[in-house]
């Protein structure tokens, strides 16, 4: 599963039996069947469509994309979420985290030991408090899907958007997030256990925001970009 994490972090686009051949190389002989079997438990879906690893519960209701051809141009007009798998010496854990668009900013972040829908709820919540987007874009997984996460959504008259199956770059930015994250923090520190874990994020994100130059930015910071232009629009109404 730590192999697997780093091919597909490097290589979104292989599918199982690209995975298996990696993991031959490595010195690792396993079938298919349990390549596609961890893939699942540790919630990676490659970038093409495939076989149900990704789907939403039984009954949820599967939203439009919405951001196909639109304009990101302020704050606050576009946030999505994702969870993804972080390795730990003793186990892994799920990480969830809700990023604005304009800014790249990362206004909350949860983790859980497993992928119920709760923790995703908590970092929807914590990202509340920072304001609230026009567009709430996810993938298909049944947490997203659920009643209880687009419920409040509705809820807070938040429009809900919803990645094609199996186009993971309809959510790219958090895409970028996860591959940045897990190379400059998670395969460097190696954290032994949950707490260790959540102390090191804390750190990770907080640098991230405040002192990480992106180049998508003009190799301005994400607080710099978002704080001053909501200041700006709280200004302009």
């Amino acid at each position: 599963m730590r192999l697997l994490d780093e091919i597909y972090t490097r290589r979104p686009f292989y599918g199982v039996r690209r995975m298996v051949v990696q993991l031959e190389k490595a010195g690792f002989w396993v079938n298919h069947k349990r390549v596609r079997r961890l893939l699942r438990l540790m919630g990676l879906e490659t970038i093409y469509p495939k076989p149900k690893l990704s789907l939403g519960g039984p009954g949820h209701k599967i939203y439009p994309y919405l951001l196909r051809g639109l304009n990101i141009n302020r704050p606050n007009q576009v946030w999505s979420t994702d969870i993804t798998y972080i390795r730990l010496r003793q186990g892994f854990v799920y990480l969830a985290a809700v990023i604005d668009w304009f800014s790249r900013y990362v206004l909350s972040w949860e983790i859980s030991v497993t992928m119920e829908t709760a923790f995703c709820i908590a970092a929807l919540d914590w990202a509340l408090r920072h304001g609230k987007p026009d567009i709430f874009n996810t993938d298909q997984g049944s947490q997203f899907t659920s009643q209880d996460f687009t419920k409040r959504l509705l809820d807070e008259e938040i429009r809900i958007s919803m990645d094609g199956r199996g186009r993971v770059f309809d959510n790219i930015f958090v895409e970028r997030l996860w591959r940045t994250v897990k190379y400059e923090d998670i395969y460097l520190k190696e954290y032994e256990n949950v707490p260790s874990l959540i102390r090191g994020l804390g750190i990770y994100f907080d640098f991230y925001n405040q002192e990480r130059p992106h180049q998508s930015l003009e190799y301005r910071t994400p607080a710099s970009i978002h704080w001053k232009a909501v200041s700006a629009e709280g200004r302009v109404q």
